[in-house]
C-alpha cells in the first residue's frame, strides 16, 4: 500500500525547570501520609514517623485529615498553577480563589475530553462527578479524592489547605529554608544548563532516570527536583503538561561532598540487589517481562511479599512497570559500574 504523508511530523514537548520550597513542604506531606512506601525511601520510617511528632496538635490533625482525603494532591495542584515566590504569594492566592476555581484547580487532570466534566463537577454537578470517578476506577485513590473535592464545603477545604500548608511550612520547611533553597538551586542549575544541549527525551530521562517518550496531547513537561521523595520521582498530568518531580541528584544535595559518603543511589540498588528473593527476579525479569501473578506463580510466594521486593526493585529504579508487566531496566545495571568508579575516585584532598 502507498501512502501520501499531508500531516505534520511528530514534534516533541518543550521542557521547563521550576524549582521551590513550597514543593518540599506539600510533597514532604504527601510521603509521610504514606505508610506502606516509608521502607522503600531513603529517609527510615522513623523519619517521618519524627515529622509527625514534631507538629502541633492542630497542623498534626490536618495532616491526618490529608492522609484520610489525600489533600495533598490538591496542595500540588494549587502549586502547579504558576511560580509562587513564597508562602505568603501562596497562600493569598488561596485565600482569594472563588469557591468554584478552587475546587475546578483541586480537581485532577483526566484529559482533555474530561475537561467539561472537571468544570460542572466543580460547579457541584453530581452527574459529572460520577463522570469524572469513574474515568479514575482504577486508580488508586483519585474515585474517593473527587467525591470528596466535590462534596467538602469548600470553605473547609480553603480553610484545611491553608493552616496545613502553613503548618507544615513553618514547622519543617522555614528553619532550614535558606538550605533547602540553596539544594534546589544547584539541581536547577545544573538541569538548566542542559537546555538545548541534551534532547527533551534525553533531559527528562537525565533528570528522573526514566524515559518519557512525546504523548500527542502533551506539548510541555515541567520537572521539579525535590528530595524529600527520594528516590522516587512523583508524576502528575495538567492541561497539555507532564509533571515530573524528580529527585535531586547526589552531588546537588549538600553545600559541600562528604567523599566518603556513598551516593544514596548506590546504597539504594545494592539494598535492592542484597537480597536472594530479589536477585531472582532480576535473573527471571532479564530473561523476558513478567506480570505479579506470573512472578507470584513462579516464586511460590505470597503476592504480597513479591509485590514488596518489586517495590524495592523499583525504589532503586532497576525494575519498572509497561502496563500490567514487570520490566527490568537493564541500563540503570549496566550504570552501576560507572557510579562505583566515580565514589571510588572521589577527591579526598
Amino acid at each position: 500500500m502507498k501512502v501520501l504523508n499531508i500531516g505534520s511530523e511528530r514534534t516533541t514537548y518543550r521542557v521547563e525547570i521550576s524549582y521551590s520550597p513550597l514543593f518540599e513542604a506539600a510533597l514532604g506531606i504527601a510521603a509521610a501520609t504514606y505508610d506502606q512506601l516509608h521502607h522503600t525511601m531513603e529517609h527510615p520510617p522513623a523519619y517521618w514517623r519524627q515529622l509527625l511528632d514534631e507538629l502541633v496538635p492542630s497542623v498534626r490533625q490536618e495532616v491526618d485529615y490529608a492522609k484520610e482525603h489525600n489533600t495533598w494532591k490538591t496542595l500540588l495542584q494549587l502549586l502547579d498553577l504558576c511560580p509562587f515566590t513564597d508562602l505568603d504569594s501562596f497562600l493569598s492566592y488561596v485565600s482569594e480563589l472563588s469557591t468554584e476555581q478552587l475546587r475546578y484547580e483541586a480537581l485532577p487532570y483526566l484529559g482533555e475530553n474530561m475537561q467539561e466534566a472537571r468544570r460542572n463537577a466543580a460547579r457541584g454537578s453530581k452527574d459529572d462527578c460520577a463522570v469524572l470517578q469513574e474515568a479514575c476506577r482504577a486508580h488508586l485513590f483519585f474515585e474517593s479524592y473527587i467525591g470528596h473535592i466535590t462534596s467538602v464545603d469548600a470553605e473547609e477545604l480553603r480553610s484545611h489547605i491553608l493552616r496545613l500548608m502553613e503548618g507544615w511550612y513553618t514547622s519543617h520547611i522555614k528553619p532550614q529554608e535558606d538550605v533547602i533553597a540553596r539544594m534546589l538551586e544547584r539541581d536547577w542549575s545544573q538541569k538548566q544548563a542542559k537546555l538545548g544541549k541534551l534532547s527533551p527525551e534525553a533531559l527528562v530521562e537525565y533528570a528522573t532516570g526514566s524515559s518519557y517518550l512525546p504523548e500527542p496531547a502533551v506539548t510541555r513537561v515541567l520537572l521539579i527536583p525535590q528530595a524529600i521523595y527520594r528516590p522516587w520521582t512523583v508524576q502528575a498530568d495538567a492541561d497539555g503538561t507532564k509533571i515530573f518531580y524528580y529527585p535531586v541528584a547526589d552531588e546537588n544535595l549538600h553545600d559541600a561532598v562528604d567523599p566518603y559518603q556513598p551516593p544514596p543511589s548506590l546504597v539504594q540498588a545494592l539494598k535492592a540487589l542484597g537480597d536472594e528473593h530479589r536477585l531472582r527476579m532480576v535473573k527471571m525479569l532479564a530473561e523476558k517481562d513478567l506480570s505479579l501473578q506470573e512472578l507470584t506463580d513462579q516464586l511460590s510466594m505470597a503476592k504480597s511479599t513479591v509485590h514488596h521486593h518489586l517495590s524495592m526493585l523499583r525504589s532503586a529504579h532497576l525494575v519498572e512497570t509497561t502496563g500490567s508487566r514487570y520490566r527490568l531496566r537493564r541500563h540503570t545495571l549496566d550504570k552501576l559500574p560507572l557510579v562505583w568508579d566515580e565514589f571510588l575516585d572521589r577527591s579526598t584532598s
